[in-house]
């Protein structure tokens, strides 16, 4: 029976070392993953309980432990979606998107100008 105890606590304390040194330094909860490694290393069980129980980052609700398979919406951020307002008049929208595509033919054509003029100076001075 002392010998099952021993190789359950030793499982534990490597799955803690690794758990630990994988575990990036912001993730990690109360103390700094130094200290946590410190601790884990030279208090193999209290250290690794500890760990579980006060260190470990917890996991994200949308991924996947136990089942849960996350959800099936792919989660986008607000400061990743652009936010642009429509204008309820469709006449000034159309306007605006007209405005808008002919300010980019301009900063196309003003590009490939300077792209022109950098290769005749090339060949100019070659």
């Amino acid at each position: 029976m002392n010998g099952l105890l021993s190789l359950m606590v030793l499982a534990l304390w490597i799955f803690c070392l690794f758990d630990v040194i994988t575990t990036d330094e912001g993730a990690c909860r109360n103390l700094s993953k130094t200290f946590w490694l410190v601790l884990v290393v030279f208090l193999p069980a209290v250290g690794s309980l500890a760990w579980l129980v006060a260190g470990r980052p917890h996991a994200p609700a949308d991924l996947p432990y136990k089942g849960n398979r996350g959800s099936s919406v792919p989660v986008v951020h607000d400061r990743e979606r652009p936010v642009r307002h429509v204008d309820p008049d469709p006449d000034r929208e159309a306007a605006y998107q007209r405005a808008l595509r002919a300010r980019a033919e301009e900063q196309r054509q003003a590009y490939r100008a300077r792209q022109q003029r950098q290769l005749d100076e090339g060949h100019d001075s070659a």
